[in-house]
């Protein structure tokens, strides 16, 4: 048995080191998190046996039934970050505002916004779900934090990463140095470095994209799918691209995370019935792309750079394209020629 074991508090600690300047309080703000993860790990494991399956019988902030574990995991996390003092303000998928730091605690120079347990709807069936956050540098300079803290593109985070529960619980995070991924060993309850700078193939495997939207997509974005199954009606034209597999579990988190490690692209385009897509961008989209550009991957809302995005409202949605880098310019050099096309217009190749 190998005894030489990075565990992520000595990983952290090793990359702070790399920065004189470092005080350590982000990296305090990691382990706040690693804390909860393994808390909603727990709970979930034991979901089945202290009646906290199934759903509490309200509506979040989406207009979507909430789950028990989704009330769990989002109040798991607050109480893990609120009162540190590492903290201005948090926001999650959950909650309607942005959620304030109780006036007895102090507050810090970060912003925590986070998707506490994304793909919830999975697990009545105990199939992969995940918690998702994204850490910022708070812009105000005084008070106890506002909504222009988290209301910065994802360009400007600082940290982001998720956590899944699966057949073991697994944590990947970034902080601009690369992607790195840690495996909780229950029985001495660490997170230990298990993936080291990972980098995803440029081009994938799979392709994960629910298919029964197709036909509310636009022209383009049909034939991009088309094209990545090869599986493309004779007069269609999409490129070239190696066909794939399709690879689907309804969970942002384990279809990413799967895509990751093995190459391949993950898709929730718009539709007619969401115009301006589902997945939220500062919970979601945002951190998923951070996590994808430090594994040398891409992610785009099907044209534009997700990084880029300026966020205008808490719970704002966005299209996401995400994964193998080479994947991701096929569908954005696709929806191009499409909307070249349809404009008479001769379309540019995406550089």
């Amino acid at each position: 048995m190998d005894s030489h074991v990075t565990t992520i508090e000595r990983f952290i600690l090793d990359q702070e080191d790399r920065y004189p300047e470092a005080t350590g309080e982000l990296s305090n703000l990691l382990y706040d998190i690693c804390l909860a993860a393994k808390i909603i790990a727990a709970s979930i494991r034991r979901a089945g046996l202290v009646n906290i399956l199934g759903t509490a019988g309200v509506q979040n902030v989406q207009g979507e039934e909430q789950q028990k574990l989704d009330i769990f995991a989002n109040e798991t996390l607050k109480n893990c970050l609120k009162h540190t003092g590492r903290v201005c303000v948090m926001g999650s998928e959950e909650d309607d505002d942005i959620v304030s730091v109780p006036p007895e605690y102090p507050v810090g120079k970060y912003a925590v916004l986070f998707d506490p347990l994304d793909g919830s709807s999975n697990i009545d069936v105990n199939s992969a779900v995940g918690t998702i956050f994204s850490i910022y540098r708070r812009v105000s300079v005084h008070g106890r934090g506002t909504s222009a803290d988290v209301l910065q593109p994802g360009c400007k985070q600082v940290a982001a990463g998720y956590v899944m529960y699966g057949s073991s619980t697994m944590l990947v995070y970034t902080t601009g140095q690369g992607a790195h991924g840690f495996t909780l060993d229950p029985t001495i309850g660490e997170f230990l470095l298990s993936h080291p700078r990972i980098i995803t193939p440029r081009v994938g495997k799979y392709y994960s994209v629910n298919e029964s939207n197709f036909g509310r997509w636009d022209k383009g974005m049909q034939q991009a799918v088309w094209g990545l199954k090869g599986d493309v009606p004779e007069g269609v034209e999409t490129g070239e691209i190696t066909p794939k597999n399709s690879r689907y579990m309804g969970s942002l988190v384990g279809d990413f995370h799967r895509n990751l490690i093995a190459g391949g692209i993950f898709l929730y385009p718009a539709d007619n019935k969401n115009p301006q897509g589902k997945l939220r961008l500062l919970y979601e989209a945002s951190p998923m792309a951070f996590l994808a550009e430090q594994a040398e991957g891409s992610a785009t809302d099907g044209v534009n750079r997700i990084l880029d995005i300026v966020p205008e409202k808490l719970h704002q949605r966005t299209p996401l394209v995400i994964g193998s880098r080479e994947d991701v310019g096929f569908v954005a050099d696709t929806l191009r020629r499409v909307a070249a096309r349809a404009s008479g217009a001769v379309s540019q190749p995406a550089s």
